[in-house]
């Protein structure tokens, strides 16, 4: 029994990385795409996108796990089905019940895993990566595009012909400090400064105007230096206990951890469910694992998402114990009773 589980988890986990691997590739591009247009707000080194990134990594194992142990569970059990592997065993003796508890234990420590992702690494992945923006944010290392219209520097709007050695050239900003009354500087160079935390603009030889309803001032300047008033957020940093004790009062953030336990479980409750329709006699029964495969993934990811939006608990422990009823049901009936 002991080679039978190893052969089985063997040939599950060739499976697992096969099927695993391309979505995780995929949808890191997807993460690593909407990271890199931070870059229009702020200004990252590409360590700091890397860093970015590796706090998404929880979010793309958590979102990308559960199909490819489904898919893996479906094609490891049809291979071997269609191989005639499964009726060999069957004919030593092995019911189809201990073939399959390899497999439930695969499913265990997986739904362990997703969990410990969901309440333990995404809270605090997600909290990095906000105080990273924040801090990013709060230092103004901003990104001034040459060319591009709309930029802003704290409240004034900036426009840059070109920047050659860190140097801004033919500047142009406008302001409007009240309703009648706008403010409109040009400058012919110009250069950010940073100190104590503070950000300015410094610029050099050029003018401002001062538009009002009844008049309009223009000044000469030589220097000139433009600060960032923009209000700085500051991030407060939670730890697990008091990020998920919110789930108390909080509806949205209660119904996100429904979400959250379901998902993890979902490698535990379609263990059954899959078996059901991939144990099959090859001779009489036609491979379908792809439709398997689609209709389990759906039907999972819609009960989580009807979680997230209606749930409570009374109906997710119902809806657990609904469709492990069901797995087990169905696999007694259409594999059990048989082998």
């Amino acid at each position: 029994m002991v080679n039978v589980r190893g052969y089985i988890s063997s040939n599950f986990t060739k499976a697992f990385l096969t099927i695993f691997l391309p979505f995780f590739l995929i949808i890191s591009l997807v993460y690593l795409v909407k990271i890199s247009s931070l870059t229009a707000q702020i200004q990252i080194t590409f360590m700091e996108l890397l860093t970015l990134y590796s706090y998404s990594v929880p979010d793309i194992i958590f979102y990308t796990l559960p199909l490819s142990f489904i898919a893996a569970l479906a094609n490891v059990l049809m291979k071997l089905s269609e191989d005639n592997e499964l009726i060999a065993l069957y004919a030593l003796g092995l019911k189809a019940n201990k073939v399959l508890r390899s497999l439930l234990l695969l499913g265990i420590l997986f739904s362990i895993l997703l969990a410990s992702i969901s309440f333990l690494a995404m809270p605090l992945s997600k909290q990095y990566y906000k105080s990273f923006k924040e801090h990013k944010k709060n230092e103004a290392t901003l990104n001034i595009v040459p060319g591009k219209i709309g930029q802003k520097f704290g409240n004034y709007y900036i426009y840059v012909k070109e920047k050659k050695n860190n140097i801004f050239h033919d500047i142009v900003i406008y302001n409007r400090t009240h309703k009648n009354e706008e403010q409109f500087f040009s400058s012919q160079q110009g250069k950010l400064n940073k100190k104590n935390g503070i950000t300015s603009l410094l610029l050099k030889d050029g003018y401002g105007y001062t538009y009002s309803k009844d008049k309009l001032q223009q000044a000469e300047y030589k220097t000139l230096e433009v600060y960032d008033t923009s209000e700085k957020k500051d991030f407060h940093f939670k730890n697990i206990i008091t990020y998920w004790s919110k789930a108390k009062d909080d509806k949205k953030m209660m119904r996100r951890v429904l979400f959250f336990i379901f998902v993890s479980l979902i490698p535990l409750l379609s263990v059954y469910l899959v078996a059901s329709f991939t144990m099959i006699n090859p001779r009489y029964q036609t491979n379908h694992s792809f439709i398997v495969i689609f209709t389990t993934t759906f039907l999972f990811y819609m009960l989580a998402s009807s979680l997230q939006k209606w749930g409570n608990y009374t109906i997710l422990l119902f809806l657990i114990v609904a469709v492990f009823l069901l797995g087990r049901w169905l696999f007694t009936q259409r594999v059990a009773r048989y082998f």
